[in-house]
């Protein structure tokens, strides 16, 4: 057994201890209470993180995944399986569950298996059609909902948002689109993310935005709950772009039994905080070091 200073230097004690001696000593140490030995439990630690999440903003439940990774992509895939997982075991007969898309989305739809509940509906939340070239995953999500629960997505073929809330408006009143909005209104159980106002945020990548629409944002919101923009208290970000945005309204994802939000990651933190604290999940699905900073 060898002694240091502080400081790294040179031992200045050393004693010729055999394992077995330093053995009976600790355990002597520990019987007459000198030693205390305590394990560290993970689970335990993040089952009480989630408890007082939900404590804090009135959740239903707070599901927290564990990653030191620090890869977007396999945070992602944790996620995912977890709220899979979730979501099988609330899903009944007769369910209407209501979808977005994104990469939170997709790792959902790529873990979920067949489901034995019969009648069960899917629909789109929000408009799915993207003016550029990159993928929001909605058609993979689609195709996966569908086939696990046997039957095919309601999709709804608009842009998420539009150029002028005039044009939105004259397409909203075509029968067919009416009716799949009406869907999506009517589900019981919506499952979401929420996205940022940073430079790579999905929502300003697909295109929809100008630079102007996009520097307004980056100056009052936080980010977006399914393509509606919230301010850092929850509240709405900017009437005028929300007026063109083809999506379930934010007071109507309140009302829904189970509204869960599946994100994680540092640069969402304040957007799941602003998501939260508007009231818009009453299930959360999240990794333990953003549950920290809510907490904190």
């Amino acid at each position: 057994m060898m002694f240091r200073l502080e400081d790294g230097r040179q031992p200045v004690c050393k004693l010729d201890l055999s394992r077995p001696t330093v053995s009976r000593l600790l355990r002597f140490s520990r019987d007459q209470g000198l030693v205390r030995l305590e394990i560290a439990d993970p689970a335990k630690d993040r089952e009480a993180a989630a408890s007082r999440l939900e404590a804090k903003y009135g959740l239903k439940k707070a599901l927290l995944v564990y990653d030191a990774s620090h890869d977007r992509r396999i945070l992602n895939e944790k996620l995912g399986e977890r709220a899979a997982g979730y979501l099988a075991s609330i899903v009944r007969d007769h369910d209407r569950i209501g979808i977005s898309w994104g990469r939170a989305l997709e790792e959902v739809a790529n873990h979920l298996r067949p489901s034995s509940c019969k009648d069960v509906s899917v629909v789109q939340l929000k408009g799915s059609v993207s003016v550029s070239d990159m993928n929001n995953y909605a058609n993979d999500i689609s195709r996966n909902f569908g086939a696990a629960f046997q039957t095919n997505t309601l999709a709804l073929p608009l842009p998420v948002i539009f150029d002028s809330a005039v044009t939105k408006d004259i397409v909203m009143r075509d029968r067919f689109i009416a009716d799949v909005f009406a869907a999506g209104k009517a589900t019981n159980i919506a499952i979401f993310t929420c996205g940022t106002v940073r430079n790579d945020a999905m929502l300003f990548k697909l295109g929809y935005l100008d630079k102007s629409e996009t520097a307004r944002l980056q100056a009052h919101a936080v980010g977006d709950v399914i393509s509606h923009f919230i301010t850092a208290d929850g509240s709405l970000a900017d009437a005028d772009i929300d007026a063109k945005t083809v999506s379930l309204p934010l007071g109507e994802v309140k009302e829904k039994e189970y509204s869960i939000l599946v994100v994680g990651a540092a640069p969402k933190i304040s957007a799941i905080r602003g998501t939260l604290l508007g009231g818009y999940a009453n299930v959360l699905i999240t990794d333990y070091e953003s549950a920290l900073s809510f907490l904190a």
